[in-house]
Order: C-alpha cells, then structure tokens, then sequence
C-alpha cells in the first residue's frame, strides 16, 4: 500500500486568483513538498486549504484564538486532539490552513518579496503546523524555520527569515 496524499483547495476570496492565477494549482505543488518532508502513514492523507480574505480570517483568529485581527495564515490541525480515534483503513485528516489575501499582500509588499515567494513561504509554514511542527519556543522556532528554509531553497525561494 501506498500513500495517497488528496489536498482540497477552495478560493474563497477572487483577488487570490487574480494575483496568483495559478494559486489552486501552486497550493496543491507546496503542501505536496511539505509533506514530503515527513515520514507519512500508507493511506489517504487529507488536507484542505483555503484562500479567503482578512475578514474571514479575522474572524477565525478571534473565535479560535481569541485574537480580533486578521493574521496571515492559520493551520487548524486535526492531530492536535490527542483522544481523536484513528479509523484503521479511514482517511488521515490533517486539517485545514486559511490565508488571508490583504494581510499576505501587504506583508510582501512591506517586506519587498514577491507574492508568490510569500504565498509558497506561507502555504509551507501552514503544512507544518498540521504536522506537528510549532515555534513556541526557541528550539521549535529554530527547528521549524530550518525546514521551511531548506524547502523553498529547494524551489529557488530565498531564505523568508533572511536579512
């Protein structure tokens, strides 16, 4: 048996696809790499991506987090309830990252960086939240930001944590 990664992408927000015409496509390219980076189960792994705007995600962030602000990216991962039951033969659901087209639109432009190198920096920080990886503490920080940083290399992306 083999692995069966299915990524579902959904556009909630049209500025995405006129940004980034190629932004379903480029999700399903970027969480494929970042899974890669990872011993996955045999099955079908799942995810799902969206790509809404600030309000939607500010909403998010202030029921799920208690922040009232829209943020770039948040990951909504399935693992982290520790009693879920895994269904022997059942699909692994991963979870669910959102980007918010204003808030990463701006950051790109604020930090001079393409909005695709953006876009692919933080559809592969999403992933990695789904898989367990965090930066709430210096080593994860460091951990995390290695990884992320060797796969964009690896697609010709500079170091998004770089001067």
């Amino acid at each position: 048996m083999t692995t069966t990664i299915d990524i579902s992408v959904r556009i909630d927000c049209p500025a995405w696809s006129e940004a980034l015409p190629d932004a379903e496509a480029r999700c399903g390219r970027l969480a494929a790499i970042a899974l890669g980076a990872v011993d996955l189960p045999e099955g079908v792994v799942e995810l799902s991506m969206v790509l809404a705007d600030d309000a939607t995600v500010q909403a998010l962030n202030r029921d799920w987090r208690g922040k009232d602000a829209p943020t770039n990216v948040l990951s909504f991962a399935a693992l982290d309830d520790e009693d879920a039951p895994l269904v022997a033969g059942a699909p692994l659901l991963l979870g669910d990252v959102i980007l918010a087209f204003e808030t990463c639109a701006a950051e790109a432009r604020d930090q001079e960086k393409s909005l695709e190198d953006h876009f692919s920096h933080l559809v592969v920080h999403g992933v990695l939240h789904l898989l367990g990886y965090d930066h709430m503490d210096d080593d994860e920080a460091a951990e995390m930001e290695e990884l992320e940083t060797t796969l964009l290399a690896a697609l010709g992306i500079p170091d998004p944590y770089g001067e």
